[in-house]
């Protein structure tokens, strides 16, 4: 341990020797995760819409109210004509129109079928389906409620009861609050990103300044000096670990619901399985520009095949078993479940084992790849 203790000194006194560096590694990850986790988790709401009202009567307003009231759609234009709508919505000023006919009262109150016509922009397809998704459950309800008034009334003012009563429950994020499953996905992403690129250069640089000669003529084996180089870095992005879930708990009032001391220590492993990787990326690379252009080639798929962005069991077949090559994919499941669930190692072993042979098989395979480089 005295050679790997040797390395590790020597990390450190790199990393202590450049604190602007240091500074930027300790404030990257908080930075990211303020900034995106304001634009990753935005709820879709205040919907811009026009309305083409041709009834102007009481029913119609009324009606139009309703999709006000759900604060999914805000109304920015009364427009004049149903071309002047689709004109609002190519210019980007408005992604719905909602037409009503000029009958709209009149049929309504005769008990005939009447026709709302919106129009939505589906150029963006999470919005263009919260629109339509709301809009139908508007014209549902609607329908509904015209009806139960007059079967009550046929009923002779008796209430009419709805054979079926749903009563859903929600675990975990009863508000349905989108920020409440991206924060933990965020915190994964951007230790993933971030541990990559620290190791990923590691034996890179000594190659280019000329010291991993010194240090092939020593007696240091291939292993003491991975596990050096790694464990410097443990530290650094442990520390990250416990700022960016201190941001999550008190800046966004993401709170950790399971043990705090399980989800530290299963970051550990998830570390050491992410430095294991940047270090196999760092003993394959020549230069630092291709260990740049290798860690991007692993974050990038990373953030779609983990399950960060997309369910992975959305997923064709060949992006879904891609996705266990990533550490990132068991962490997400760790991190969600202890933070949202709050749910322990029973349920979480089946992630916990695959990621720790991960890191020891990437660190197997560096500690191989390096020795064949020393022959």
């Amino acid at each position: 341990m005295q050679r790997t203790l040797t390395i590790m000194r020597k990390e450190f006194i790199h990393i202590i020797r450049d604190p602007r560096a240091l500074t930027l590694v300790l404030i990257m990850p908080v930075t990211l995760l303020l900034l995106l986790g304001y634009a990753v988790a935005v709820e879709i709401e205040d919907i811009p819409t026009a309305v083409y009202d041709q009834a102007k009567d009481r029913e119609s307003r009324e009606f139009a109210e309703k999709f006000w009231q759900t604060r999914y759609f805000a109304y920015k234009y009364y427009a004049s004509s149903e071309e002047e709508i689709i004109r609002l919505i190519d210019s980007g000023e408005v992604r719905v129109g909602l037409i009503l006919p000029p009958d709209f009262a009149a049929k309504v109150r005769a008990g005939e079928p009447t026709t709302a016509q919106v129009i939505i922009d589906g150029s963006d397809p999470n919005v263009a389906q919260t629109a339509l998704f709301v809009a139908e459950t508007v014209g549902q309800a609607t329908s509904v409620e015209i009806m139960t008034t007059r079967l009550n009334g046929l009923l002779g003012g008796r209430e009419l009861r709805s054979p079926v009563e749903m009563r859903p429950r929600l675990l975990y994020n009863p508000d349905l609050k989108k920020i409440n499953f991206m924060i933990p996905g965020l915190i994964g992403a951007i230790l993933q990103m971030q541990t990559l690129l620290l190791t990923a250069f590691a034996i890179v640089r000594e190659r280019e300044q000329g010291t991993l000669e010194q240090l092939i003529v020593t007696p240091i084996r291939s292993w003491e000096l991975m596990l050096g180089k790694i464990v410097p870095f443990v530290f650094v992005a442990f520390a990250n670990v416990a700022l960016t879930l201190l941001i999550s708990s008190f800046w966004f009032r993401v709170e950790v619901n399971g043990s705090v001391m399980l989800l530290m220590s299963l970051s550990f492993i998830f570390l050491l399985s992410s430095l294991g990787l940047g270090i196999l990326i760092s003993t394959v690379s020549s230069t630092q520009m291709q260990a740049l252009h290798l860690s991007s080639f692993i974050m990038l798929p990373a953030f779609v095949l983990s399950g960060f962005m997309v369910p992975r069991e959305n997923m064709p077949l060949p992006a879904y078993y891609a996705g266990y090559f990533l550490p990132l994919t068991y962490f997400l499941v760790i991190l969600r479940g202890i933070i949202l669930k709050g749910i322990g190692i029973a349920y979480l072993w089946k992630q916990i084992v695959p990621m720790a042979a991960f890191g020891l098989g990437v660190f197997g395979l560096s500690v191989i790849n390096f020795h064949k480089r020393l022959e």
